[in-house]
């Protein structure tokens, strides 16, 4: 069972800005990555479902997270069908992020009341996923579908869209404040946070770094 409501979900990632993303096979390098992040000020981050024994290894971090990191949102992204979404609401994930609008996903998540990010890159994808109760829209690959200026023009029309962005993120200044001042109201970030040279040295303490300047300059780009 999940521990956070949707609404709790959609509050947490609008007030943070930021959910970290990563994947990786070492249970014990997946709790270093999360713990740093919480120490960090991130309380909403995304294990995607890449691996062999994905399932399994987020049902052990998950044990982990209820067990040390009471604030932490823990949620599963990469998703691309109803029963794997179910496989994983069972055990307890707080939210599903999909690379597709895919209607059978938000069937499921909204008999258990699970928030869904559906990966959406045009106007109609994204008014369908609202009329499906998405409460955010993940613009994927966001690079690729129109950058800051998509999510700009999508928002003219349609100011009440929440926009999650992922993909052509970069944890820099300029880069953060043309998506927040576009209308993003939150960035998804793997690799270009969770850095390969983090990863190989298992520098723990400069992921932390990362993830507090990341967050730093969220907050100073939308004006906290």
């Amino acid at each position: 069972m999940a521990k956070f409501t949707r609404l709790q979900v959609a509050l947490k990632i609008h007030e943070t800005g930021l959910v970290p993303i990563f994947y990786h096979s070492d249970l014990e390098v997946s709790k270093n990555i999360v713990l740093a992040c919480y120490q960090a000020g991130v309380r909403v981050i995304e294990y995607t479902n890449r691996g062999d024994f994905a399932h399994e290894l987020f049902a052990e971090l998950n044990k982990y997270i209820l067990r040390e990191m009471p604030e932490m949102i823990l949620g599963v992204g990469s998703i691309i069908d109803a029963p794997t979404a179910a496989l994983y609401m069972q055990i307890g994930t707080n939210f599903i992020v999909s690379p597709v609008l895919k209607e059978e996903i938000a069937w499921v998540c909204n008999k258990r009341k699970i928030a869904w990010v559906p990966g959406c890159g045009s106007v109609s994808e994204i008014s369908r996923a609202e009329e499906l109760g998405a409460e955010f829209v993940k613009v994927f690959p966001a690079q690729s579908v129109g950058g800051p200026d998509f999510v700009k023009s999508v928002k003219g029309p349609m100011p009440w869209t929440s926009f999650m962005i992922t993909g052509g993120v970069e944890p820099t200044e300029d880069n953060l404040k043309k998506w927040f001042s576009a209308g993003a109201a939150c960035v998804g970030m793997g690799s270009n946070l969770i850095t390969a040279e983090v990863l190989k040295n298992q520098d723990y303490a400069l992921l932390q770094k990362n993830v507090e300047n990341a967050l730093a300059i969220i907050n100073k780009v939308k004006g906290k």
